[in-house]
């Protein structure tokens, strides 16, 4: 189970006191700012791309710019196919995050997370997130690099 992974990777950072499960789907954007009680802003997207047939995630807190993705990753922005997200990933949509991933899965973080104090991305289920500061989210995401992609 892919929330059982994350909670399980997020255990290695202490951070697994951090994790809520709610009673109600956090899989969209207002449905999570609604079952945390913050702001949509506040929100980390994990977003799942293809890019040079590897698949990536980036963790956002804005929409894809789709000339700065071009710039940073000499593509065009590409996302994987809803069925196939699971599978290449290791979490289903909705409940995307960089916790317990794939190995083959490269993680990016966006400038676009810096604004905020606290963030909230999925913990591996559509009724999961996990409360984190961004120095936090860099410890546990393993990410590759910061990139400014989103608007």
């Amino acid at each position: 189970m892919a929330f059982e992974r994350a909670k399980e990777y997020l255990k290695r950072y202490g951070l697994e006191d951090r994790i809520m499960e709610f009673d109600v789907s956090s899989a969209t954007v207002a449905e999570a700012a609604k079952a945390i009680g913050c702001k949509e802003d506040e929100i980390a997207k994990s977003l799942s791309f293809m890019v040079e047939e590897r698949p990536i995630l980036i963790v956002v807190a804005s929409k894809i710019d789709n000339s700065k993705f071009k710039g940073e990753f000499h593509t065009k922005a590409k996302m994987l196919p809803f069925d196939e997200v699971e599978n290449l990933i290791g979490h289903a949509v909705g409940g995307v995050c960089p916790f317990g991933v794939q190995e083959n899965v490269e993680v990016y973080l966006d400038d676009s997370l810096k604004k905020f104090e606290i963030i909230y991305p999925a913990c591996g289920s559509a009724n999961s997130a996990v409360k984190l500061t961004v120095e936090e989210l860099e410890q546990a995401s393993g990410y590759k690099k910061w990139v400014d992609v989103c608007k």
